[in-house]
């Protein structure tokens, strides 16, 4: 190996909210019904840097997450995403580290927006660019089939393009839709969505295990969940209050309980029921269920009550982001592998 000139790459890729059609993303049941989602991505990111490890380690890949991974052989590499996507880009001799504002495994698409933000600077780092619409193709065969994780497909895509979206998908693909609101209204959807860390978090695939059941024995149920996609944007783009939307947001969460109630915990309902009765109007759990962060819709006269009946858990700050997956740096190498001895 030659390194005349060390190079890092570093790439910023946000977490996602979905608000409605959760679920109707899978591939079995998009490609009898067609799916269609509607979700956001808010202002907390994962960071992946990489660069090419220089030669003057007894080791030829370093990986730092959740644990630190020093190995020579590629094949070696635990993280299965890393693992994979490394032979699948044919990326050698990498130190690579994964720094984020909020926890896996919580339901915010963490892992995709990790698998998206890597590919990203695995790309930047070979001087090759991948659009928005590549990366996410990259991204779902990555997780879906390299690594054979159970799951929709919408976290990839809203990590990749970013923003406020209605994604709708097909055996022929999918489609990405920004949904158009007044700085005004989109600023009053933002402060009235409180989000609360449960505390509990859960690997999504044990849950996504059962939805898979669920897509043949819950078909009605989730072409209902996928008419309630339309009712949502339009209250969106309405003129009248948002305040529906928090009631449809109550409704929906009820209708996927009924789907999988795997989604859901004693705890968790219990947490939920003490909202709704100091004032929400609605909210869900995000993503797969089991776990991970309440989103909450409240209006500005019982948002002091909320927050005192909630007051036990970690509320999260936020707002949402528009931009999806940056590279936040990138500088070239003169890098060349050759076989030398480890």
């Amino acid at each position: 190996m030659q390194l005349e000139e060390s190079a890092v790459v570093i790439t910023k890729t946000p977490f996602r909210m979905s608000f409605f059609g959760g679920g109707t993303d899978f591939a079995p049941f998009y490609e009898k019904h067609g799916g269609s989602v509607i979700s956001s991505t808010f202002d907390k990111y994962c960071y992946v840097s990489v660069r090419h490890l220089p030669p003057y380690f007894n080791y030829r890949n370093e990986i730092v997450y959740s644990k630190t991974e020093r190995v020579n052989d590629v094949e070696r590499i635990e993280h299965p995403a890393v693992r994979n996507a490394m032979k699948f880009l044919d990326m050698h001799d990498l130190r690579l580290t994964y720094d984020a504002d909020l926890p896996a495994r919580s339901g915010l698409g963490t892992s995709s927006s990790f698998a998206v933000g890597m590919l990203d600077a695995f790309y930047a780092l070979k001087g090759k660019y991948r659009s928005k619409e590549q990366l996410v193709k990259d991204a779902i065969y990555l997780e879906r089939v390299l690594c054979a994780e159970e799951g929709g497909e919408q976290d990839q895509i809203a990590a990749a393009y970013g923003g406020l979206n209605r994604i709708d998908f097909s055996a022929s693909g999918f489609s990405v839709r920004p949904i158009i609101l007044s700085a005004e209204r989109k600023a009053a959807l933002d402060e009235n969505l409180l989000l609360y860390f449960t505390g509990f978090s859960r690997f999504s695939f044990e849950v996504q295990k059962k939805h898979e059941i669920a897509l043949k024995t819950k078909e009605a149920q989730l072409v209902e969940l996928l008419s309630l996609v339309d009712d949502a944007e339009k209250i969106l783009v309405g003129k009248g209050s948002l305040d529906e939307f928090g009631t449809l947001l109550d409704y929906t969460w009820k209708l996927k309980r009924g789907i999988n109630s795997s989604v859901s915990t004693d705890a968790i309902d219990a947490f939920y029921a003490r909202a709704m009765a100091a004032g929400a109007r609605g909210g869900k759990l995000l993503g797969a269920g089991g776990g991970g962060f309440l989103l909450l819709y409240v209006d500005d006269e019982h948002k002091a009550s909320v927050r005192s009946a909630m007051s036990d858990l970690m509320e999260v700050s936020f707002h949402f982001e528009n931009n999806g997956s940056t590279i936040l740096y990138y500088s070239p190498e003169d890098y060349k592998k050759d076989e030398v001895q480890a």
